[in-house]
């Protein structure tokens, strides 16, 4: 049976346990409130009575993360490891040294709670999928019994959220498109710009690619490496395993690159299409391409998207024109087609309307040749 004592602020339980013969009680204190104390003594005594030697050592939730990520996320590219990284200030500065063992669904709900309120609801999605792949770990290991992230309900703040219908209409596309043609002998970026409208590459895939990459016989485009443009790596992986893949293309969007091979000689030694000599990244920047793309959207009188945006009109018209949505995933490189379902929600609600109208319409002129 455990006891327990008050010392100063924290409690101290001590279960009873013989050894040989010879009494070797365990003690821990530290605890804030009786209440945690109890918990962690019924927890050694449950596995005293199974013959297991409770681990009792209580570790910074914070320590432990770190250590975590250390040990199993070595392999990581450099961006994600700064996101991991950057999970593990928050956790340090909310949670500070508070041990791993103490904290409940409660606790760490009002962590996610607070961290939402300045946060976007992705944002505070992809810090709890951090922490829970971490904490499963913490509980094979014996260090904690309970999933404290299970079920948590993910929180933010929407006004912070950049609106994926952020994209061109298709009208807007073709005026697009057209002053792109006429402005291909100006820059390479022109170039850049025509392939995130037709294909809906990442702009990291798109300056990733070489010339090899562009096979005009059968119009594809094979998308097997990126470029890390935020620094002075190179090539790196792609994002997900499925982000490798071939992507049909139009046959004029093919021709224009076919005649810039011919006509314009390969400058370096990766056979980089989107090489850049005076750019020390070696390839085309994305502030620079931005640039040119608002220019041309201000020139047309349209409101100004990012170059991701090309992305996200690529796909919004593809759905918009009754592309399957399973193609459309595939064809964006998108890990699961729950991806792009999030993604594009407000294309699929709008598609769905539709969809119910097109239904009804379709029964009542079944039921008008009827005569009932």
């Amino acid at each position: 049976m455990a006891s327990f004592q008050k010392r100063g602020k924290t409690w101290q339980f001590t279960v009873s346990r013989m050894e040989n013969g010879v009494s070797k009680p365990i003690r821990k204190g530290g605890y804030k409130t009786k209440k945690e104390a109890q918990v962690v003594a019924n927890q050694v005594e449950a596995d005293l009575q199974r013959g297991i030697i409770p681990k009792i050592t209580l570790v910074p939730f914070s320590e432990y993360f770190r250590e975590w990520l250390e040990l199993y996320k070595k392999e990581v590219d450099h961006i994600t490891l700064k996101r991991y990284l950057n999970t593990h200030q928050t956790l340090l500065a909310y949670f500070r040294d508070q041990p791993i063992q103490h904290i409940n669904k409660r606790s760490y709900q009002a962590f996610l709670n607070e961290y939402g309120l300045t946060h976007a609801r992705d944002t505070t999605a992809k810090l709890n999928t951090h922490v829970r792949a971490c904490v499963k770990d913490a509980i094979d290991e014996d260090l904690i019994r309970t999933d404290f992230t299970r079920n948590a309900v993910i929180t933010g703040n929407d006004e912070s959220v950049r609106p994926a219908e952020k994209h061109l209409s298709y009208q807007e596309s073709q005026l697009l498109m057209a002053e792109v043609y006429k402005r291909l002998h100006r820059s390479i970026g022109y170039y850049l710009i025509l392939l995130g409208l037709t294909s809906g590459m990442r702009f990291g895939e798109m300056v990733g690619l070489t010339r090899d990459d562009f096979d005009f016989k059968r119009n594809v485009i094979k998308v097997t490496e990126a470029w890390d443009y935020k620094s002075d790596r190179g090539f790196k992986g792609l994002k997900t395993v499925t982000s490798e893949r071939e992507i049909q293309m139009d046959k004029q969007t093919m021709l224009t690159f076919k005649n810039l091979f011919e006509t314009q000689p390969s400058y370096n030694e990766q056979d980089l299409v989107f090489y850049s000599p005076l750019s020390r990244r070696k390839v085309l920047t994305n502030e620079a391409t931005n640039k040119l793309l608002k220019k041309m959207l201000r020139d047309l009188g349209i409101n100004n998207i990012t170059l991701h945006g090309l992305r996200h009109t690529h796909a919004s018209i593809l759905l918009y024109r009754k592309v399957s949505i399973y193609y459309v995933s595939e064809r964006l490189g998108h890990k699961t087609i729950d991806t792009t379902l999030k993604h594009y929600a407000h294309v699929i609600k709008e598609l769905r309307t539709e969809d119910a109208n097109r239904t009804v319409q379709l029964y009542e002129d079944m039921a008008s040749t009827l005569n009932v």
